[in-house]
């Protein structure tokens, strides 16, 4: 039975990621913003899938010492097979984490950048493991700009969510030419455009969230995948990335700062 942490997985993608998985009779871990959010989930999944197998923790992302908690807290795991790094948010207005970072790259990168740093030895000892991160489309039109990360000089709700997800596409490859593939795989994807509260912050309409979950299961779950790594999927096909992912010096050097602001050791 394979043991899969889905991050923002009480509602959206990340909860038909985690019935979905549960279906399949893996052991799912879901994750919540806070207690209530994650217990619930976790009841409903359970009489959804009729698998007991579900597991509820939670964590706000906007707190790196809640990430830094929740990692310590999943420290008793005999192993963990996958880690989806799948919550997020979107926002038309600037706001800032508990750690004073603009909450769209705090949330968006750094949480899903220190937890995945933090849990990388039990994947090691889990071999072989998976690293899946969802990403988006909206990729293509992020710009990373290193000189202004938290967006102070001009912020664009929209702006800030395409550059987070570029972050999510250049944190994935520098991950996986830092990994051993024979243990620990990273890919990204684009879910689709789906009916989403987070998609409804911009826009309208979308697929429903069972499609969103589609390409995050099939990198989980599909032995064809296994030794696939540092590439992205849309419609659980491997697809070309914006030519901005290949810029192997801005993937190091977003690494190299997201290192300094999570407060890891190099």
């Amino acid at each position: 039975m394979k043991t899969i942490l889905v991050t923002g997985s009480t509602d959206g993608i990340g909860k038909a990621t985690a019935q979905a998985l549960a279906k399949h009779g893996c052991e799912v871990i879901v994750h919540g913003r806070n207690n209530v959010r994650a217990s619930s989930a976790q009841r409903e999944l359970i009489d959804a899938t009729g698998n007991p197998n579900i597991r509820a923790v939670s964590a706000d992302f906007s707190s790196l010492a809640q990430v830094r908690d929740l990692a310590s807290g999943l420290s008793d795991l005999p192993k963990l097979d996958v880690l989806i790094n799948n919550a997020a948010i979107a926002t038309n207005d600037r706001s800032l984490t508990e750690d004073g970072f603009e909450s769209t790259f705090g949330i968006n990168h750094l949480a899903p950048f220190l937890l995945t740093n933090l849990l990388l030895g039990l994947l090691r000892d889990s071999a072989p493991a998976r690293i899946v991160n969802v990403s988006s489309g909206a990729h293509t039109s992020g710009h990373i700009d290193l000189t202004d990360l938290q967006m102070s000089r001009h912020f664009n709700g929209w702006d800030a969510y395409c550059n987070s997800k570029l972050a999510n596409a250049l944190f994935t490859c520098e991950l996986a030419r830092r990994l051993d593939p024979n243990l620990v795989t990273a890919n990204f994807l684009h879910p689709g455009v789906i009916d989403t509260k987070l998609l409804h912050v911009n826009f309208s309409g979308g697929s429903p969230v069972e499609a969103g979950a589609e390409t995050p299961v099939h990198l989980a779950l599909d032995s064809e995948v296994a030794e696939v790594t540092g590439c992205y999927f849309v419609n659980r096909q491997q697809s070309p990335a914006s030519s901005a992912v290949d810029d192997r010096h801005l993937a190091a050097e977003l690494w190299r700062v997201s290192t300094e602001l999570t407060g890891l050791t190099a």
